[in-house]
């Protein structure tokens, strides 16, 4: 099969992996940069450019878009699915996830587990705003932070409430979430691939850090789940509608809650801590349901 991969990096870890694994399988794999890529939209013949040249038909695209690019890049893929090449996740369900408010909106209406989380556009309503999810400590997150970038932990009323106006005055959308302190800076990533969860790690923040993230200094170990867990995270993907993607989950007094869903995991942290082959996992899941010549219609809302 021919694969396309929509990246900007190819010699990052997660991409080079999943070429590998599509070449040791027998498949051929383009890395085009996802901002390089040109559109011509055109009744009932949409074409894509790269490098000054129309690209092929592919069996299927893996996006890989970056935060920064989700604008461009969904445009582009929803290109692809218009040709009617197979996506590994849909423009839509990664539109919805990198939606951090509308993806927990859906969240909450599947009844999965969350966190308490109050939105408000008014800085005016900052001490109802920390009321409604329990009072200080509680962690203020920018609506498109990534990687623990934009998360902020304010451990008193009157930081939280400075912290609140001063984006709200900056016009910066932000959320406010209650502060689990049973967690004790770790969190649990489950990858799901196909509905159903292929390995998980165990993510825990460095010293004197409340963000456990990898990219922050965070360590990882393989985790196990529990059946709540494993449930959580395979109804957060399908509630997301979601083919691949990591589940961020909280283990709380309250039982598990979803913190994030990410729509283009990375693969080094759980591969590394798992020793499972996560991209060739991934690859064998296109095997499956990307056939050759593919032209199904997908939602492309």
């Amino acid at each position: 099969m021919r694969f396309v991969m929509l990246a900007r990096n190819a010699s990052l870890y997660s991409h080079r992996r999943l070429v590998e694994a599509a070449l040791d399988r027998d498949h051929s794999v383009d890395v085009v940069n996802t901002l390089k890529v040109h559109m011509n939209i055109t009744s009932n013949r949409t074409v894509l450019r790269f490098g000054g040249k129309e690209l092929p038909r592919f069996d299927a695209v893996i996006p890989r878009i970056g935060a920064s690019v989700t604008h461009y890049g969904l445009a582009v893929l929803r290109q692809f699915e218009m040709q009617g090449v197979y996506s590994l996740n849909e423009s839509v369900a990664i539109g919805r996830a990198r939606d951090k408010l509308r993806a927990l909106q859906l969240l909450a209406r599947a009844g999965i587990g969350l966190p308490t989380t109050a939105f408000a556009n008014d800085p005016r309503r900052a001490e109802e705003v920390i009321a409604e999810v329990g009072g200080a400590p509680v962690v203020i997150k920018l609506l498109e932070g990534t990687q623990g970038m934009g998360v902020i932990l304010a451990e008193t009323e009157a930081s939280a409430k400075s912290i609140i106006e001063a984006f709200s005055a900056a016009n910066v959308d932000i959320m406010v979430q209650e502060f689990v302190r049973e967690s004790n800076a770790t969190d649990v990533r489950a990858f799901v691939i196909g509905g159903r969860v292929v390995a998980a790690m165990r993510r825990t923040g460095k010293s004197g850090e409340f963000r456990s993230n990898l990219h922050r200094g965070g360590r990882a170990e393989a985790a196990e789940l529990s059946a709540a867990e494993h449930d959580t995270a395979i109804r957060a993907a399908a509630a997301l509608g979601l083919n691949v993607c990591g589940v961020d989950l909280l283990r709380s007094d309250r039982g598990p809650m979803v913190l994030e869903v990410n729509s283009s995991p990375g693969l080094e942290g759980i591969e590394q801590a798992t020793g499972t082959d996560i991209a060739s996992a991934i690859i064998e899941f296109l095997e499956h349901n990307a056939q050759p010549g593919y032209t199904g219609t997908r939602g492309h809302g």
